[in-house]
C-alpha cells in the first residue's frame, strides 16, 4: 500500500504548470539556493506494490482532462455522451494557425471513434476535441503543432494523438513540444504508424506510444520489450463510434491508443500526483505480460 496526499485541485498552483522561475544570482542556470531557501512543498503519489487494482481499480477518470487531437468529435454521439469543449485550428492569411471554438462535429469519423473509446474506458473523464485535421483525415504539420501547443498550454492531463506526421521538417518542433508536455505533466499518448515507416511523435521517449494487439478484451494490454513502441492494446476489429450515431468496426493503431489513454486517465484520477515517468512505470508494472496474480510467472520481474 502507499501513502498519498491530495493537492488542492488548482493546477495553476502546481510548480510544473507555472512559467520557469527567474534565475538566482550566483547559482548556475536552472539551479536553486536550497542552502538558504527551503524548496516549496508539493504533493506526491508514492508507488508501492503495483497491481491493476491498485493502479485504477474503482476509478472512472473523474477529475482528469483529456484532449483528443484529431478530425473533430461528434459531441452528440451516444458513445461520446458529452464534450466539455470543441476547438479547431484556423489558418490565417500569414500561414499561421490560431485556435478557435467550433461546432462539435466530425466530417471524417476518426476523432469520434477515438473519443468514444476513451469514454468507454474512463466514463467520467473530461473530454475536449481539438480539431487539427482540417481536410477529412488530412491536415498540415503546422496545424498539428499549433493544436498540440494549445493543448499543452491549456494544461490537459492526457493528450490523445492517434495521428502522426512523416515530414522530417516538423520533427524538431514536435520533439520540443513533447518534452515541454513531459515537464508540465501533460501526458501524450501517441499511436504508432500503421505502416513500417518513420513518423512523429510516437517514437519519442517522452511520449507513451501504442500499437495494436489482436485480442478482444479492451482492458488487456501488453508491455513491448522491443522499443520504440511502449505498449500493445486492442486495435483489431474494434467497434467504434461513427458520426451520425452510427457504429462501425475498424482496425488500426489509432484505436489501440485511446484504450491506453483511458487507462492513463483512470490511473491519474486515482493517483493524481504521479509524474509522467511514474505513470509509464505503473503502466509497465500493471501490463498483462508483467503483472501476474500471486502464484503466476511474472515475465517482467
Amino acid at each position: 500500500m502507499t501513502c498519498e496526499t491530495q493537492g488542492d485541485g488548482d493546477s495553476e498552483q502546481h510548480p510544473w504548470r507555472r512559467p520557469p522561475r527567474h534565475h538566482f544570482p550566483g547559482i548556475p542556470a536552472w539551479g536553486a539556493p536550497t542552502a538558504r531557501l527551503r524548496e516549496e512543498k508539493f504533493d506526491v503519489s508514492l508507488i508501492g506494490a503495483v497491481t491493476p487494482d491498485w493502479a485504477w481499480g474503482g476509478s472512472d477518470g473523474s477529475g482528469v482532462k483529456v484532449a483528443v487531437l484529431d478530425s473533430g468529435v461528434d459531441g452528440s454521439h451516444p458513445m461520446v455522451k458529452r464534450l466539455d469543449r470543441s476547438v479547431g485550428v484556423v489558418p490565417g492569411d500569414d500561414g499561421e494557425f490560431t485556435i478557435a471554438d467550433c461546432e462539435p462535429t466530425d466530417a471524417a469519423g476518426h476523432g469520434t471513434a477515438c473519443a468514444g473509446l476513451i469514454r468507454s474506458m474512463a466514463p467520467e473523464v473530461s473530454l475536449t476535441s481539438v480539431r487539427v485535421l482540417t481536410n477529412g483525415k488530412h491536415g498540415t504539420g503546422a496545424g498539428l503543432i499549433a493544436g498540440l501547443r494549445w493543448a499543452i498550454d491549456e494544461g490537459f492531463d492526457v493528450i490523445n494523438m492517434s495521428l502522426s506526421t512523416g515530414k522530417p521538417q516538423f520533427c524538431l518542433a514536435l520533439h520540443e513540444l513533447a518534452d515541454r508536455a513531459y515537464f508540465r505533466r501533460c501526458v501524450i499518448v501517441a499511436s504508432a504508424h500503421n505502416m513500417p515507416v518513420r513518423s512523429f511523435p510516437w517514437p519519442f521517449a517522452s511520449v507513451i506510444s501504442v500499437a495494436s494487439h489482436d485480442e478482444q478484451d479492451p482492458s488487456v494490454y501488453y508491455y513491448n520489450p522491443s522499443p520504440p513502441v511502449d505498449f500493445f492494446a486492442r486495435g483489431m476489429g474494434v467497434e467504434v463510434a461513427w458520426p451520425g450515431g452510427a457504429r462501425i468496426r475498424s482496425t488500426g493503431n489509432s484505436f489501440a491508443t485511446p484504450h491506453i489513454t483511458g487507462i492513463c486517465a483512470r490511473i491519474l484520477s486515482k493517483h493524481p500526483m504521479l509524474t509522467p515517468f511514474q505513470l509509464k512505470s505503473v503502466l509497465y508494472l500493471a501490463a498483462s505480460n508483467v503483472f501476474q496474480p500471486q502464484g503466476g510467472d511474472n515475465a517482467g520481474r
